[in-house]
C-alpha cells in the first residue's frame, strides 16, 4: 500500500520541496499546512497516513499540533516530526507528545521515504543513537517517576532493550521468552507509561531515569 503524506510546514519552498522528493519515491502526498493550527483540519480533510511536521512553526507549533492530533482523533495518523538539529528541544517535546520519530531536513530523500513508509506500517522510527544525542546532556526530570514504578523487574527489562531499537523479536531471543510474551510486555509498558508508541516510550524512560543517558553508549 503506498502512504499518504500531509505536509505541515510553514515555508513555501520546503513544501513544494518534499512534496517533489516525495512523489519522485511512489509517496502520494494528499494535503499541505502552513501553520499548526491548520493542521487537524487538514487532516480530518484528506485523511493522511502519516503527517510530516516542522516542531518549529509561527502560531501553533509542531508539539501543539501532535498533540490536538492525538487528542482530537480516534485514529490520528502517524507524526513525523522535521528539525534542523537532531538535538533540538522542540523534537523532545514532540516525541513525549506521540510523535513516532523524527527527521533530520538534510536527511537524503531514500531516508525520507523510508521513514515515511515505516512508520505508515505502524512501527516507530526509533534510533538509538539519535535519541541518546537527544537526550543524553538532560537530567531525569521526575515527571514520569510514578509510572516507571509501576512496571515490573521484567517490563522495565524490556524497555531498556527497547531503547536499544532491538525490535520485539530479537528483545524475544536476547530474553529467551516468547514472542508473544514480549508484545505482551511492551503493551504493558505502552499502557502504564501512557505512551503511543516506542519512541515516545524510549523519551520517557529517560525522562523517568529507567534508562540512563549512557545506557546506549555502550551498546
Amino acid at each position: 500500500m503506498t502512504p499518504t503524506v500531509l505536509l505541515a510546514d510553514d515555508e513555501p519552498l520546503v513544501r513544494t520541496g518534499l512534496r517533489a522528493l516525495l512523489e519522485q519515491q511512489g509517496i502520494t502526498v494528499v494535503g499541505e499546512a502552513a501553520d499548526g493550527a491548520e493542521v487537524l483540519p487538514a487532516v480530518r480533510r484528506t485523511r493522511p497516513d502519516v503527517v510530516l511536521m516542522d516542531v518549529r512553526m509561527p502560531g501553533t507549533d509542531g508539539i501543539e499540533a501532535t498533540r490536538q492530533l492525538l487528542a482530537g482523533l480516534a485514529e490520528p495518523p502517524k507524526v513525523l516530526v522535521v528539525t534542523t538539529f537532531d538535538n533540538d528541544d522542540y523534537v523532545h517535546e514532540a516525541l513525549l507528545a506521540g510523535a513516532s520519530g523524527f527527521l533530520l531536513k538534510r536527511a537524503r530523500k531514500e531516508e525520507i521515504a523510508h521513514a515515511v513508509r515505516t512508520v505508515a506500517a505502524g512501527e516507530s522510527l526509533l534510533f538509538p543513537e539519535a535519541i541518546r544525542r537527544l537526550v543524553g546532556a538532560r537530567l531525569p526530570s521526575g515527571r514520569y517517576a510514578r509510572a516507571a514504578k509501576a512496571l515490573t523487574r521484567r517490563e522495565a527489562e524490556v524497555l531498556r532493550l527497547v531503547a536499544t531499537g532491538l525490535s520485539n523479536q530479537d528483545i524475544a531471543a536476547a530474553l529467551v521468552i516468547s514472542l508473544e510474551t514480549v508484545k505482551t510486555h511492551v503493551g504493558n509498558i505502552f499502557g502504564k507509561l501512557g505512551a503511543a508508541n516506542r519512541s515516545q516510550a524510549v523519551v520517557i524512560a529517560y525522562e523517568s531515569g529507567i534508562v540512563a543517558p549512557g545506557h546506549l553508549a555502550g551498546q
